[in-house]
């Protein structure tokens, strides 16, 4: 029997000590034991509706408290993607998006953002079709960088808790894809038209899953941690303005 076990029947006789002196205390300053033994009758009857009750709202309050705590980590994690990967892989993606301007213009971030700022572009990336061209950017510099990475990728998916995340794991695998088709290919000069348009819509898949994590996790810093929401804005890749020294 553990230290913990035996606290609880330590726990168990105190209150039951408790519960006889009171009842005994109220026989002995008021008699009457046919009322107290249908006052503890009553008291019984709704014993079970109590620790329902409690049950419930215990396990309420603690699926919450692991709710946050997991909401936590998976921050933490989502946070590490875009310091070694994430942050690059948006401002690689730049030369290759055909709206540009629009695109570009939701995701300049600053220390002016409010949650309806974040609520608008993520609608705006909802509902617009974003178009990329293969040819207009470094294509062999993006096979690069993600195979440079593929192991930290790797380590990425072997956390548990990213299982409970479901729109950044989808990321991952996009990631992933995208990496594998790069790889694939020998040489990625003088590919066909058509192989490059299905390039092209794997490029587009990780853009549009990696802008909308990218302002989730922007907003999350605003929220709770104001101080790495700044460097990030005084680093934004999409924001050219932006300077990492403070003015």
């Amino acid at each position: 029997m553990n230290l913990f076990h035996l606290r609880m029947i330590h726990l168990a006789f105190l209150l039951l000590i408790i519960s006889l002196v009171v009842y005994g205390a109220d026989y002995l300053m008021f008699g009457g034991a046919g009322e107290i033994a249908s006052s503890f009758m009553g008291n019984l009857a709704f014993l079970p509706i109590y620790v329902l009750f409690v049950t419930l709202m215990i396990e309420k309050i603690l699926k919450e408290r692991e709710r946050l705590t997991l909401l936590r980590k998976l921050n933490m994690v989502i946070g590490v993607f875009f310091s070694e990967v994430g942050t690059d892989l948006l401002r690689n993606f730049y030369d290759f998006l055909k709206n540009q301007g629009d695109s570009i213009a939701r995701l300049r971030v600053d220390g002016s953002w409010s949650r309806s700022d974040f609520r608008e572009a993520l609608e705006f990336f909802k509902k617009t079709e974003i178009s990329v061209d293969c040819s207009k950017g470094d294509l062999p510099a993006i096979k690069a960088f993600l195979l440079g990475k593929r192991g930290f990728l790797l380590g990425l998916l072997e956390n548990q808790n990213l299982l409970e995340h479901d729109e950044f794991t989808d990321l991952l695998w996009a990631v992933f894809h995208l990496t594998e088709e790069l790889d694939a290919r020998q040489r990625l000069e003088g590919l066909p038209q058509s192989d490059l348009d299905h390039l092209a819509g794997d490029m587009r898949r990780v853009f549009v899953s990696l802008t909308r994590e990218w302002l989730c996790y922007m907003e999350h810093l605003m929220n709770d941690y104001p101080y790495l929401y700044s460097l990030a804005v005084r680093t934004n890749p999409m924001n050219s303005a932006a300077r990492v020294e403070v003015l």
